[in-house]
């Protein structure tokens, strides 16, 4: 049985290539029985080679970046994926150095077959964590006890082995030691694909690069805040198209309203009397 949990992955915070990967927003997924070649493809990516370890895929992607001219909204970037042997049989391990914008065509890749991943959106405090079996998203989450998918509290029972701070029921346990939170994911992924992800793996690995398009926009149909705080407070709040739109008008119709300026009436009578000179 593997039992590991978030101290077995410590190394992290010492890594020159996690501090790399956290810097400028990364994505790390793990796919089960897919080639790299096929996952390349299923994510629409130009072919660009292969590249030796991270140093090889870190170089490719700059070099794209430097091809944009480091456009900032420019959001295509050169992925690297190669091939480890893990539960049930061989995995392909795709990073990006994307912002944490996520791999395209994921729900397609697990179905199947399983998903692991979890990204940073660099710098800013959003880590995510999606598991996906064949074709369903079965859990996502930013915070442990705020979590989403199908299956929100399958994991519960692996979450709290790796160290989370969780109850039985899955709520956010006060009393519990802090955990690393990112170690934490990295143990849980481990516990789900069989995979010890390393600094020696990703940094030693034979890349085969990709550049991924920018992908498409989404129509969006309304807005949601979902924040929870460290004790474990969760702020909840939805609005739809059709509310947001309506304040937008009435803030635009306000901002457009012409602007009366009025005087009191001592004012008034002030200037009629310097007018008059009386």
């Amino acid at each position: 049985m593997n039992l590991v949990i978030a101290h077995d992955y410590a190394w992290i915070r010492t890594s020159p290539l996690f501090r790399h990967m956290m810097e400028v927003g990364y994505t790390l997924t793990l796919i089960r029985g897919r080639t790299p070649r096929e996952v390349l493809r299923a994510m629409e990516a130009e072919p660009r080679g292969t590249g030796e370890g991270t140093a090889g895929l870190i170089e490719a992607d700059d070099a794209h970046r430097a091809e944009v001219d480091y456009d900032y909204w420019d959001e295509s970037y050169v992925a690297g994926a190669f091939s480890t042997p893990g539960e049930n049989g061989d995995w392909t391990v795709v990073l990006g150095f994307d912002g944490g914008l996520g791999l395209p065509g994921v729900e397609t890749l697990s179905e199947g077959g399983r998903v692991v991943a979890h990204s940073s959106n660099g710098g800013k405090p959003i880590h995510l964590f999606h598991w996906f079996e064949d074709g369903e998203l079965r859990t996502t989450f930013e915070g442990p006890s705020a979590r989403d998918g199908d299956s929100p509290d399958e994991l519960v029972p692996l979450l709290r082995a790796v160290g989370f701070p969780l109850t039985p029921e899955g709520e956010h346990d006060e009393g519990a030691p802090v955990v690393d939170g990112k170690a934490a994911v990295l143990a849980l992924t481990e516990r789900l694909t069989g995979i010890r992800v390393t600094e020696s793996l990703l940094q030693e690995a034979t890349y085969e690069l990709g550049l991924v398009p920018e992908q498409p926009a989404e129509e969006w149909t309304g807005l949601v805040i979902d924040i929870t705080d460290a004790h474990g407070e969760r702020l909840y709040k939805e609005w739809t198209y059709e509310e947001i739109a309506a304040a937008s008008d009435r803030a635009r119709a306000e901002a457009n309203a012409p602007v009366v300026i009025t005087y009191n009436e001592p004012l008034a009578m002030d200037r009629s009397e310097h007018e008059t000179g009386e």
